[in-house]
């Protein structure tokens, strides 16, 4: 089975906010991607209609992720171990380290998302503040 259906499955069944479809995770069975882990999903009891959201992405070395967007979530993505290397819109592309954490504002595209190694792996937190209701928190670009 491709890595992006167990990706998906395993996403739709652990966190039915996400509501990603499979075709969300179209199959490159050329490229080394991430594996994506639900965490936890919490109605966010002072803020009526928001909910968080985490997800622990895995990179094995030289692993990326595609370009995407988090539709109006605000994200927080925060460095568990290794290195990983961003880029939103058209800002700088820069590197960050296990306790190095950086924020998107809704809207945004995630233009680079990937191990900055090629021999380590590398684990992130992606933590998303979002409507209840939203039902796609991660949208991959059409190739």
């Amino acid at each position: 089975m491709k890595i992006r259906t167990l990706i998906a499955a395993a996403t739709l069944a652990s966190l039915s906010i996400l509501g990603t479809s499979q075709s969300a995770f179209a199959a490159d069975t050329t490229a080394q991607h991430e594996t994506i882990t639900p965490a936890f999903a919490e109605a966010i009891a002072n803020v009526p209609g928001k909910t968080i959201t985490a997800l622990v992405v895995d990179y094995a070395p030289g692993a990326k992720s595609p370009s995407h967007r988090h539709g109006q979530a605000f994200v927080v993505g925060y460095v568990l171990s290794g290195a990983i290397r961003s880029r939103v819109n058209n800002g700088e592309e820069r590197v960050y380290h296990a306790g190095e954490h950086w924020t998107e504002k809704p809207g945004v595209h995630h233009t680079v998302s990937e191990n900055a190694s090629d021999t380590e792996p590398a684990k992130l937190l992606a933590i998303f503040v979002a409507d209840t209701k939203d039902k796609n928190l991660v949208t991959f670009d059409k190739n």
